[in-house]
């Protein structure tokens, strides 16, 4: 029923959607309004009746508008507004969604669960990232972890009273990690067939293993051409891209394997649409065999976009231009292809042995010069 004032100040009724009421011995009156068919009551906030209608007709008109009641966030606990950045990713087509929903799962959610989101305070931030880093967490991943919990408070602006101060960490954003060959093989020994397939297209592509690689399907793949191809869209910088591998025995067999394993798949009744699957379901975390394959190998703690950075300096190694090699692994701009390419203890070893022996040719021909002067 709606709310009616039989002494508004302009004389007559005023009539709304939602209940205005009090409750004995009150003078402020309270608000009962509905969204996604549930009965929510709240405070006014003022003993006016007018105050409260202009309020109750707020609330409804952005109700209509499918935002969420203003104030409603300040009563809903962290996990109930999980979902708002969830959609947030989705109808934005983020790639990174799965990584977000781990964050929250393993993280923000366990140290935030049943506090009412519109009181978390500054004090709790910290409280967090002071778990996280005695957890052993680097600050980049904190990072993220806060990049997202900005962004929950930022959906939700308009329906929370207050916000916390959430300052991000000093992070050094320049890695180091790479895969020598001897390495690489001894990783991709110690792993399951399953995934040797994977990490040897990764190793040669350079392309991103969780949002390129694992859900890359039968159609992104031409055999009789031998081209792996990336979808507009479906790409961190949204654009499409080829790699022919006809030139790389190693990503021609490691097709040929996903395509045996698909049609052995199919004959035990599964059909799938992935190129890299395990008995035909899509690979997901294999973060526990890798690890043990990189411990088994003698070099733990690699992680595996390590590939990227590994195709990156193999592409420069062979002599192919940097315009081509962005292409290939798909890097955006010449200031993020350089900081992948590496240089390491043997690139400078080979670098002043042929300083030496340019030096050594030149001394060489000026030597004959001189003698032929000399004559």
């Amino acid at each position: 029923m709606p709310g009616v004032c039989p002494g508004s100040a302009s004389g007559g009724s005023i009539s709304v959607m939602g209940t205005i009421y009090r409750q004995a011995g009150r003078t402020v009156y309270m608000l009962k309004y509905y969204q996604n068919g549930r009965a929510i009551f709240e405070s006014s906030g003022t003993d006016s009746w007018d105050e409260a209608a202009d309020k109750l007709r707020s609330i409804e008109g952005k109700i209509a508008d499918g935002k969420p009641a203003p104030g409603r966030a300040n009563k809903m606990r962290f996990e109930e507004v999980v979902k708002h950045i969830e959609h947030d990713y989705q109808a934005n087509g983020r790639k990174s969604i799965r990584e977000l929903r781990a964050r929250l799962r393993m993280h923000l959610i366990p140290f935030f669960k049943g506090k009412r989101f519109g009181k978390i305070t500054s004090p709790d931030v910290s409280a967090y990232v002071a778990a996280r880093l005695d957890e052993g967490a680097a600050n980049a991943t904190v990072n993220r972890e806060l990049a997202a919990l900005k962004r929950m408070y930022s959906l939700a602006s308009e329906e929370v009273s207050s916000k916390p101060t959430i300052k991000m960490l000093a992070e050094n954003n320049i890695r180091t990690g790479f895969f020598e060959r001897p390495q690489f093989v001894s990783v991709q020994a110690h792993l399951p067939d399953y995934l040797r397939p994977l990490v040897t297209v990764a190793y040669w592509t350079g392309w991103r293993m969780l949002s390129e690689l694992q859900p890359m399907r039968w159609h992104q793949v031409d055999e009789t051409a031998k081209i792996l191809r990336l979808d507009v869209g479906t790409t961190k910088n949204k654009k499409g891209r080829t790699f022919p591998y006809g030139e790389l025995p190693e990503v021609a067999a490691a097709v040929q394997a996903c395509r045996l394993a698909t049609d052995q798949a199919k004959k035990k009744g599964t059909i799938t649409p992935f190129v890299f699957h395990r008995d035909g379901q899509p690979i997901k975390d294999f973060r526990a065999p890798w690890r043990d394959a990189c411990l088994a190998a003698g070099c733990p703690g690699r992680i595996r976009h390590d590939f990227r950075r590994t195709a990156v300096r193999n592409l420069v190694r062979a002599g192919v231009s940097e315009h081509t090699a962005m292409l290939l692994t798909g890097h955006r701009t010449n200031a993020v292809f350089k900081r992948y390419d590496i240089v390491d203890e043997a690139d400078l070893t080979t670098a002043t042995a042929r300083l030496q022996a340019a030096t050594v040719s030149a001394t060489v021909s000026a030597t004959s010069a001189s003698k032929k002067r000399r004559r």
